[in-house]
């Protein structure tokens, strides 16, 4: 899998996690908020910045239907109907521009998720350089095909998606023109419990799509987007916004600013700690050999003194013999004057 490159900035394995704040719906239909979201993001260090494309009607009907209307006391969203919902949350296509050119002042990388055709064409109007595929999306093949005729790089949210669907879906976007994909492990559930994330999956699905893999994630906190790096994820994707105390659809799972900084910070922390497969001494450990343990004199000794445990030792630094020479040393003449605090050396007992 070679590494992706999106307006300079490199993906994969041997490069920092790329991390994408995903502003949604938590503008509160305010650009000004947009805007201020934007910064902030750009401050925390997100690599980019990623909205949605839709309108109500693209979405759903405006009906009142009980199909059409969430029921769900555990939902964040329980008693709208799914057009409400899609009323408070759609970004105004007219704001596109300004957030996508506050994003690139600001040295992040704009892009969207579209949820139809019109979405798309809008989208390459405003040159987008990538695409995302929401879970809910991720079965819409004539979407699917769409995007990937662009020959843009796509991301692909797998949340709720079977082994054999998103087979379907890789193969689909791969025979339509993409070439480089990304699949993100997601658990579409707002917010999502760190049990049922399964980052496990992450080595597997790099393994069976030969793609890269990262993590859509809707938990609280930054702990399972850190283990996720672990388990290889190069992408990590998050809700934010400004404070979670301001509301907002998508406020509830969203991190706040300290708290993207937090993940920017730390996931890089964790991609520099997987390193490489090593044993023994690094450059940077040689310094530090000099507290290991080893062989010392304990005492003053004259020529033919036998060494005991009261004046052969184990101690630090580690400028005498190895310990594992202890016992053999044990009851061995010295062949000169020793002063206490030597460290062993086989020339002692040399002629």
């Amino acid at each position: 899998m070679n590494e992706i490159i999106v307006e300079g900035r490199k993906i994969g394995p041997n490069h920092q996690p790329f991390i994408i704040a995903e502003m949604s719906g938590n503008h509160n239909q305010s650009l000004e908020r947009a805007l201020s979201i934007v910064e902030a993001a750009a401050a925390a260090g997100a690599h980019a910045l990623k909205i949605q494309t839709y309108t109500a009607d693209t979405m759903t009907l405006n009906l009142e239907n009980p199909e059409f209307r969430i029921k769900d006391v555990d939902s964040l969203w329980n008693g709208n109907t799914l057009y409400q919902l899609y009323q408070q949350a759609y970004t105004p296509w007219e704001w596109h521009k300004p957030i996508f050119d506050r994003a690139r002042e600001l040295g992040m990388i704009p892009f969207s998720t579209p949820f139809d055709e019109t979405a798309v064409g809008f989208l390459e109007e405003l040159d987008v350089p990538m695409y995302k595929i929401a879970s809910f999306e991720n079965i819409d093949i004539p979407l699917i095909k769409k995007v990937a005729s662009t020959g843009k790089p796509m991301i692909i949210s797998t949340g709720m998606a079977t082994a054999a669907e998103l087979d379907e879906t890789v193969r689909t976007a791969r025979e339509a023109g993409c070439k480089d994909l990304i699949l993100l492990k997601c658990t579409s559930t707002y917010p999502a419990s760190p049990k049922t994330s399964h980052i496990r999956t992450i080595p597997h699905m790099r393994d069976l799509f030969k793609c890269h893999v990262g993590l859509s994630d809707h938990t609280l906190g930054v702990g399972v987007a850190v283990a996720a790096v672990a388990m290889g994820a190069v992408v990590i994707e998050k809700h934010f916004t400004l404070r979670r105390a301001d509301g907002g659809v998508d406020s509830a799972f969203s991190l706040e600013p300290e708290e993207l900084e937090l993940l920017v910070v730390e996931t890089r922390r964790a991609w520099e700690g997987l390193g490489q497969i090593h044993y023994g001494i690094s450059d940077e450990e040689k310094s530090s050999t000099r507290f290991k343990r080893s062989l010392y004199i304990a005492a003053d000794l004259m020529p033919g003194d036998i060494l005991t445990a009261e004046n052969l030792r184990i101690i630090r630094p580690g400028y005498g013999l190895d310990p594992k020479y202890y016992d053999l040393l044990i009851g061995k003449k010295v062949r000169k004057a020793v002063q206490k605090g030597t460290p062993v050396s086989w020339e002692l007992f040399l002629e």
